[in-house]
């Protein structure tokens, strides 16, 4: 990608020769200079041997796999620059000398990471430099790159670590615990190369993982490359080797500033530019009040450098020149030209110079050198223009400095082309900018004259290679042979290509290719050619149906239906329920009960609701019974284990109906519990998690909420007696009905260290009633769903699917959306007898549990050869064309979908029901769903637990459903039944179509998930929790805050209080943050209000970062992770 510098001589020994322009990016030549790379110590030589086997070793076992979490926020990781800056230098579209596409491609690199979540910074070593010095258009891109990153972009740069085995470099990687360093495993030559080696098994011996540059690709959703693990041996290899590794490092770099220093002495003559810089600096400063524009800045330092260093060389006459050069008044329309292009650059738009000619000719041996001259002196500008502090530069157009290939067609152009008639017409506004460039050049050679401005060129020094080019007339002869599309009329492509084919050649009607093309006649291939046997698809041939005559077949029919129906009651515990078809009178919509009006009850309305109180009143003595003969059960049950005994009393009051038999049973057992913990503390067996007191507080919390009205005085003061024997005087004193007598406090005080906790009302609740926390679910039924009130967000789903709308689901697992598709299901299915519904699942697995709910769900008296529920998979049919309920995996829908005999059942399709939708941003498959989501032309639901960017796929579905909307407005006007035009019945399967994509999100889990480590402890397995606040660094916290989805269960959110007081004990928000505090005397915590308490300490800890209380929180994280990180680095390296 050199610019400027595409190619010295072939077969050249120069060490600043490059290939040909059209071959990757690699460094100079060293044919000549093999001591660069050459390791004089044997065993160095050997320990660089080995490096490179370890490494080459683990590239084949690298898994290619999605570097980015797609469901949560990504981990924190890093990028080596000149692994990213040789990546994009040799990316193929990129033709040597367009900085500006180089700059394009990094860009956007970096913005498809940041645009898919990823949290990264980039590293470019100090010491890295030194490989470029020998390629100094290299080196100037480099320097180029570093400025632009940091100075026109938000992205987090570093570029003070020398190498990666600096001290400093050590504790920047232990304070922000990168996952994976991107990195090349090959660089430009072999000294890079040699470098990236020792970087990446420095990284791996720090337990951090290698991504390949190589190899990497990217979708909508994800990015993929090679992933190198951390292993034992790779960390056992660098702490035996450690030593010879440093010395062998100390050698390569001395290598490498011996090169850099020949490079600068031979191009300059200078042994450093440290020599250049005060020079650059003096002339810099003379600007600052004059120019603005940064590449008239760096054109006229620069310039005005190398005309100096020219000049001084002419005057030393007496030198012998060992190559050829220019001389200065050559230099000097070399200089015009460049000073030219750049004025060219700041006028021209970008419209224009992508029609620019690709120049073959390459520069000559002497304009190459002149060219890697001009970038060195350049590269140290830029490092000057990037320290000045006093002088505010814009460096917006750092990435478009030069072009190189503008600058070659000037002087093709003064060489080739110019004649008389035929002059370059630069404008007003050009001429101005570039005579302004050149009278600032001039002004700085204070001690010689190099002309004026005009004419451009006053040598006749050819800079170009003579070389014949190929007219583009001999070119497409020698490529084509009557060339020519073939006319085709198709509105789909007319349509997507727009003018494009109008400028096409097309061959004509005549043509023979054409005639050979024609057919007599179309027909409908339906058998095979070579047999005549009817052809067949994979529906076909998929092991399908019963025979209907074999009565071994039938028996096993009946056995898999009974099997169904017995493993979807495993499943849910929910009974079938009969399905009746609607009639032709349209279903009215559900309105709210609240905003129902009142209507006067009929006579008969009042007997119906007469008869109906009085067999509640006798359902409820029958409840009365059954619960005084089970209650001796449930005790014993109770009694012998606490656990299995309650699981016994839900499913008792489950089937329960009467709430006065509820709340008698509850009180009951309340009264067990409390028993048994008493006598837990009498024998001093309490175990460690307060089971038995859990259980007393979480019914007396079930009492309250359910039973309130219900609820005696005497229960009432029964109540608070349980809680002031448990410690929680506070939330007795809340009860009504309950008075504090002088002389029951004395008593109860004398009980209070036998009985109580040990703890706050509130820390109680948080720390071991976690799981049993109340979530504030709506108190109105829904007359839509029997089993259950939903919330406000399900309500929704079902709105959507009452109004034949399309929505993304996205909510966490078990929190109750897949009701939404029993509920889709079930109104199908009333509609009426041929409307049809089909339920896409990812695997095989998921199919057979869904089929088995559905079946058991479900059931409906339908015509002779229809079904409820079928099932559809590569391995196994059943019922699958003749179902109202079709359950697939989304290649066999795809399958009958594509199918052209299946149309018609296609027709009958009305909902599709996408399980696992997450599944479209797959490795494997995810182009199927993707199909699948574009063919539907009727509604769907699209149900996932995890999407990182929901937004976007709605506005991607709602693009196909605007394509569809508008292919059907189009279609409609042909379609039979309006060309008939007769008023007939209007069935109740035409249901109105609609195209809106609704998106619903929930993110609350209707249970906590806690993490625990496996780890080796005295020979042993153990299991340990692990808080998810020792997993951050503050860093971390400090750049990005708390990720979205770590969340913290109510005792996690203790455990981080309980460290922020012991790190700071004097912190004066501790009172305010105390869970007793927080929750003052609330006898019911609900689950919003822990997640509220977790977000105050999430926000303190933030606080205490921007305050300057790093250090506290860093010592936080120590205190959660306890010994668990002697135990990781056991597990990690067995």
């Amino acid at each position: 990608m050199a610019s400027g510098g595409e190619g010295g001589q072939e077969g050249s020994s120069d060490i600043f020769s490059l290939g040909k322009e059209t071959e990757q990016v690699t460094l100079a030549d060293m044919s000549s200079e093999q001591s660069v790379y050459d390791i004089q110590n044997p065993g160095l030589q050997k320990c660089m041997e080995k490096i490179t086997n370890l490494i080459m070793e683990e590239i084949p076992k690298a898994e290619y796999v999605s570097l980015l979490n797609d469901y949560v926020e990504s981990e924190f990781f890093l990028i080596d620059g000149d692994s990213l800056f040789i990546t994009c230098a040799r990316e193929l579209t990129l033709q040597r000398g367009q900085n500006l596409h180089f700059f394009y491609l990094v860009e956007r690199f970096l913005l498809d990471l940041t645009s898919k979540g990823a949290k990264y910074v980039i590293v470019f070593f100090k010491d890295a430099e030194h490989i470029y010095y020998r390629n100094p258009d290299l080196l100037s891109l480099r320097t180029a790159l570093i400025t632009h990153l940091r100075n026109n972009t938000q992205t987090p740069i570093h570029t003070e670590f020398s190498n990666c085995l600096v001290s400093s470099w050590q504790n920047f990687l232990e304070e922000n615990s990168p996952y994976f360093l991107i990195i090349a495993d090959e660089g430009l030559d072999q000294l890079q190369t040699n470098f990236l080696h020792i970087c990446i098994i420095h990284t791996l011996s720090k337990r951090i993982n290698i991504v390949l540059t190589s190899g990497q690709e990217s979708d909508a959703i994800r990015i993929y490359g090679y992933h190198i693990h951390s292993v034992y041996r790779l960390w056992h290899f660098f702490q035996q080797n450690e030593a010879k590794i440093k010395n062998l490092y100390q050698t390569l770099l001395s290598n490498m500033k011996k090169s850099s220093s020949e490079a600068s002495l031979s191009l300059l003559g200078y042994p450093s530019l440290k020599t250049l810089t005060t020079k650059v600096y003096a002339k810099i400063s003379s600007l600052q009040k004059e120019i603005e524009d940064l590449r008239y800045i760096v054109c006229i330092a620069t310039c005005s450098l190398i005309l100096e260093k020219y000049n001084q060389e002419n005057q030393t006459s007496s030198v012998k020149q060992t190559k050829p050069a220019l001389t200065l008044q050559e230099a000097g329309d070399l200089i015009r030209m460049y000073c030219l292009s750049v004025a060219f650059l700041h006028h021209l738009p970008l419209s224009q110079r992508a029609q620019i000619r690709l120049i073959k000719n390459k520069w000559n041996e002497e304009t190459f050198m002149f060219i890697q001259q001009h970038k060195l002196c350049e590269s140290a500008v830029l490092k000057d223009l990037a320290t000045q502090t006093s002088w505010k530069i814009d460096f917006s157009a750092l990435p478009d400095l030069s072009d190189n290939l503008l600058w070659k067609n000037i002087a093709f152009y003064y060489e080739t082309e110019k004649h008389s008639g035929f002059d370059l017409d630069i404008g007003t506004k050009i001429k101005t900018d570039y005579e302004l460039l050149w009278k600032h050049i001039t002004t700085l050679l204070e001690t010689f004259s190099i002309g004026g401005s005009f004419p451009l060129r006053i040598t006749t020094k050819h800079f170009l290679e003579k070389k014949c080019l190929i007219s583009k007339g001999e070119e497409s002869k020698k490529a084509f042979i009557n060339p020519g599309l073939i006319p085709i009329t198709n509105t789909l492509v007319d349509e997507f290509t727009g003018d494009i084919l109008t400028d096409l050649p097309f061959l004509k009607s005549d043509d023979p290719v054409i005639v050979s093309l024609k057919k007599q006649k179309e027909f409908d291939e339906l058998r095979h050619w070579h047999s005549g046997k009817l052809l067949s698809d994979d529906y076909d041939r998929t092991k399908g149906e019963f025979d209907a005559k074999d009565p071994k077949a039938l028996r096993n029919e009946q056995k898999l239906k009974t099997y169904q129906r017995f493993y979807g009651q495993t499943l849910e515990g929910i009974h079938s329920k009969t399905i009746v078809t609607q009639q032709d009178n349209p279903k009215k919509a559900y309105t709210d009960a609240k905003k129902s009006k009142k209507v006067h009850k009929t006579k008969a309305e009042m007997i119906i609701e007469e008869n109906k109180k009085r067999r509640q009143a006798e359902e409820g003595k029958k409840e009365e019974h059954r619960w005084a003969t089970l209650s001796v059960t449930i005790e014993e049950k109770i009694k012998e284990n606490v656990t299995s005994g309650m699981k016994y009393l839900q499913e008792f009051l489950k089937n329960c109906q009467s709430a006065s038999v509820k709340c008698t049973a509850e009180m009951a057992v309340l009264n067990i519990c409390f028993g048994m913990w008493m006598e837990c503390c009498d024998k001093g067996k309490i175990s460690t998690n307060l089971s038995e007191a859990v259980e007393v507080m979480r019914i007396i919390q079930s009492v309250l909420i359910n039973y309130d009205d219900l609820l005696k005085e005497t229960d009432f003061q029964q109540i608070g007696k349980y809680l002031r024997a448990l410690g929680f005087d506070n939330l007795a004193a809340t009860l009504k009905y309950v008075k504090d007598f002088e002389d029951e406090r004395k008593t109860l005080k004398r009980k209070v260290s036998k009985y109580a906790v040990g703890i706050g009302s509130s820390r109680f609740q948080l720390q071991y009633m976690g799981h049993y926390l109340i979530r504030e679910d709506r108190k109105d039924p829904d007359p839509r769903v029997q089993h259950f009130i939903p919330d406000t967000w399900q309500r929704d789903l079902l709105d959507i699917v009452d109004n034949n709308e399309s929505a993304v689901i996205v909510a966490p697992t078990s929190s109750g959306k897949t009701y939404a598709c029993y509920y889709c299901i079930e109104k199908i299915l009333r509609d009426s007898d041929d409307g049809v519904v089909v339920y896409v699942a990812p695997t095989k697995a998921l199919v057979n549990q869904v089929w088995a709910t559905v079946y058991n769900r479900f059931n409906k008296a339908l015509p002779a050869g229809l079904t409820v529920c079928g099932v559809f998979t590569r391995d196994y049919r059943h019922d699958a064309l003749n179902s109202q309920v079709l359950v697939t995996v989304p290649q066999c829908l795809e399958i009958l979908l594509l199918a052209p005999h299946r149309q018609e059942w296609a027709k009958r399709i009305r909902y599709v029901i996408f399980d696992e939708v997450h599944c479209l941003g797959g490795e494997i498959g995810a182009e199927v769903w993707e199909h699948l989501l574009v063919m539907i032309r009727c509604p769907f639901l699209a149900l996932s637990a995890t999407i990182s960017n929901p937004k976007h796929l709605i506005d991607w579905l709602q693009s196909v459903k605007r394509y569809w909307q508008h292919t059907e407005a189009k279609l409609a006007p042909n379609s039979p039944a309006v060309k008939k035009g007769g008023k007939g019945k209007k069935s109740v399967g035409m249901q109105k179509e609609s195209y809106k994509v609704k998106l619903v999100e929930y993110g609350e889990r209707y249970n906590d998930l806690e993490k625990y480590v496996c780890s080796l402890k005295d020979d042993d397995f153990a299991i340990d929790h692990y808080h998810p606040c020792a997993a951050l660094t503050v860093d971390h916290i400090e750049k990005y805050g708390f990720p979205l989805d770590l969340s913290l269960s109510p005792r996690e959110s203790v455990l981080l209080f309980d460290a922020m007081v012991k790190v700071r004990e004097n912190w004066p928000g501790k009172h305010g943050l105390d869970p007793d505090e927080f929750f003052k005397d609330k006898i019911i915590i609900t689950k919003a209000e822990a997640r509220q308490y977790e977000k105050q300490l999430k926000n303190t800890l933030e606080m205490w970062i921007k305050h300057g209380l790093r250090n506290k929180v860093f010592l936080i994280s120590r205190q959660l992770i306890g010994i668990l990180i002697s135990l990781l680095t056991v597990a990690v390296f067995h």
